[in-house]
């Protein structure tokens, strides 16, 4: 029976590549003369033939290789996570040298950095100020990166409803020559129709790439975001959050200080200047 199966699968691809081969064998038993006869348009002519839309779905076809080369670049273990930066981090991390581990973040940007120093100059605020600040550092830094990424879905949406207004103007083109030449002037008729034909297999052609590098450069970030939290919680975990309270790292100026009228001084002269002692 196993025999049997495996002889009519073999007869059914057989019948299948039989069918699909038939249309290419008639195509070439035409005469010799008319296929001596056909011109074969070159890819420029072809692409020209789709009118002035084929303007903005070029450019579009440049920003769709230029964002998924940049999408790649991003999201990277080497953009996100550089070797040596994580291996100073641990070695910072485990001499309790965060001093120099902020200053050397500050130094050498990248997004583990950001988190990291984000991370570290909250140190002395405590677990949930300091697990606050790497949150929102890890919101940041996954909203920069996806901004490219995001520009992929935008290019893959426009450009069917581009290569879409090219088939409108076309039809509109196609039934004007009809209208005005009827069929007496099949060449103009064939053109207008090329342009709507081009224009919308021009629009698809850079829409379906660009929706499938979106998704793949999305689950890309994810993996990447979910690979630096994990690096972030295992250099933060057992943080020994009591002997760094009030504790400041860095140069940022911290603006809220002691309420004025806490203090001996600034109180009477407050209490001299109001209007009621006066």
């Amino acid at each position: 029976m196993k025999k049997d199966r495996i002889h009519r699968i073999k007869n059914a691809l057989l019948l299948i590549a039989l069918l699909g081969f038939a249309p290419l064998c008639l195509a070439e038993e035409g005469p010799a003369g008319e296929a001596g006869s056909v011109h074969e348009k070159t890819l420029f002519e072809t692409l020209k033939e789709g009118g002035w839309v084929m303007i903005p779905i070029s450019i579009c076809s440049l920003l769709t290789l230029y964002l998924v080369g940049e999408g790649v670049l991003r999201t990277s273990r080497k953009r996100m996570m550089p070797e040596a930066t994580m291996e100073n981090l641990r070695t910072f991390f485990r001499q309790g040298d965060y001093v120099n581990a902020y200053e050397y973040c500050q130094k050498n940007p990248s997004p583990l950095a950001r988190v990291a120093c984000a991370g570290l100059s909250g140190l002395g605020e405590g677990k949930t100020a300091t697990e606050e600040a790497i949150h929102g550092e890890v919101v940041r830094v996954n909203s920069s990166v996806n901004t490219y990424i995001s520009y992929l879905s935008v290019i893959g949406v426009c450009t069917p409803m581009i290569g879409l207004l090219g088939t409108v103007t076309g039809m509109i083109r196609a039934f004007a020559t009809l209208g005005s030449s009827g069929i007496g002037d099949p060449s103009s008729l064939s053109a207008a129709i090329g342009e709507v034909l081009v224009a919308t297999a021009s629009g698809l052609f850079i829409a379906i790439p660009a929706f499938g590098c979106f998704y793949f450069l999305r689950n890309r970030l994810s993996r990447a975001m979910h690979d630096l939290q994990d690096e972030i919680a295992r250099l933060f975990r057992r943080m020994p959050y009591d002997l760094l309270k009030d504790v400041h790292l860095g140069s940022e100026e911290l603006y809220a200080a002691q309420p004025n009228w806490t203090l001996p001084q600034q109180a009477e002269e407050v209490e001299a200047a109001s209007p009621v002692n006066a």
